[in-house]
């Protein structure tokens, strides 16, 4: 088996299918944006078969600084693997997700490692999983939280908490609406809601807005924005991959407009779009560290989401600052 990275999405093999994050189709739309840079790890067996592949981007914000200071690489999930992958029946038993992943993983790192200031892997499906590839790569894991909603056993209504749909419903009495972007002018108004909340978030990127229209077009995702008397008061972004869908980004004006409650009507309405579109499951992808007072996890929460603790993997560029927090965060 050989382990080969792509930067050129016109070079690729034939993939297997799955998770849309680590798609032929992403690392296009990767490609064609401006301030990213894909990187696909693909293992064939010794017949040229692909067995597996892994998708990495690398983003970056400032051209006028150090590259190592504002570049970041992001890895979303373990991977694609092909069916017979680890089935006792086949004749790739010999291959396990957890070797073919560690040898991805490992030729990734070696690969885009000296250009960033740190490489990030989560969204991994199993807490566990990659655990001593991830290790021995000289990764380490953060404590995080991750909540997801179930829509195929009850519906958004038998979920919510009174209070919280007590909020939305007065909301929506008032006039405040959600609705899928499908006009210049609602794009517009998503994108520069959406600049303007993660301005000066440090470490969450915001692409750019052809990003957003070449997954849109592709349908892969859909943008809703959230309107009171005109003016676009939240927005949100969900993609779909493999029957779920994903709330990627989201924002809102909470505090001009507190007695309206825009988070919330907006949440809310995300999570009924993706039960109207028949997703098993919405994935919340950023709550955060697992402190005991967590506000944001709260405020999912009562949307009737269920709470998993997760491990969220980096790895610095700077050596010493990699063994601190090695360190910091041991378990």
């Amino acid at each position: 088996m050989k382990v080969v990275i792509y930067k050129d999405v016109d070079t690729l093999p034939t993939l297997p299918q799955g998770a849309y994050f680590h798609s032929r189709e992403l690392m296009e739309l990767c490609q064609r944006t401006p301030h990213h840079k894909p990187y696909m790890a693909v293992v064939t067996d010794d017949n040229e078969q692909v067995v597996a592949c892994l998708l990495a981007v690398e983003r970056y914000r400032y051209p006028w600084m150090l590259p190592l200071l504002h570049r970041q690489v992001r890895i979303l999930g373990e991977g694609v693997y092909r069916e017979d992958v680890g089935n006792i029946t086949s004749d790739a038993v010999k291959y396990s997700k957890n070797m073919l992943f560690s040898m991805m993983i490992d030729a990734l790192t070696r690969k885009v490692f000296g250009r960033s200031l740190y490489i990030e892997v989560s969204n991994l499906t199993q807490k566990m999983f990659g655990y001593a590839p991830l290790r021995a790569t000289g990764f380490f894991p953060v404590r995080w939280m991750s909540i997801h909603n179930s829509l195929h056993s009850k519906t958004p209504e038998e979920r919510i908490s009174p209070r919280q749909l007590e909020r939305v419903t007065a909301a929506s009495h008032r006039g405040i609406q959600t609705h899928e972007v499908q006009t210049a002018d609602d794009f517009r108004n998503f994108s520069r809601l959406m600049r303007r909340h993660y301005w000066l978030k440090v470490r969450r990127f915001l692409p750019d807005d052809s990003f957003f229209r070449g997954m849109m077009e592709t349908g892969h995702c859909k943008l809703l924005i959230t309107t009171y008397k005109g003016k676009t008061v939240g927005c949100s972004v969900i993609v779909y991959s493999e029957g779920d869908a994903y709330l990627w980004y989201s924002a809102s004006r909470r505090k001009s407009y507190a007695a309206l409650h825009p988070n919330a009507v907006t949440f809310w309405n995300t999570i009924r779009k993706a039960h109207q579109d028949g997703c098993q499951h919405i994935r919340f992808m950023d709550v955060g560290l697992p402190f005991r007072r967590n506000p944001y996890r709260e405020f999912i929460l009562s949307f009737g989401g269920k709470e998993v603790s997760t491990l969220r993997w980096f790895r610095i560029n700077i050596k010493w600052i990699n063994k601190l927090a090695s360190w910091l965060w041991r378990e």
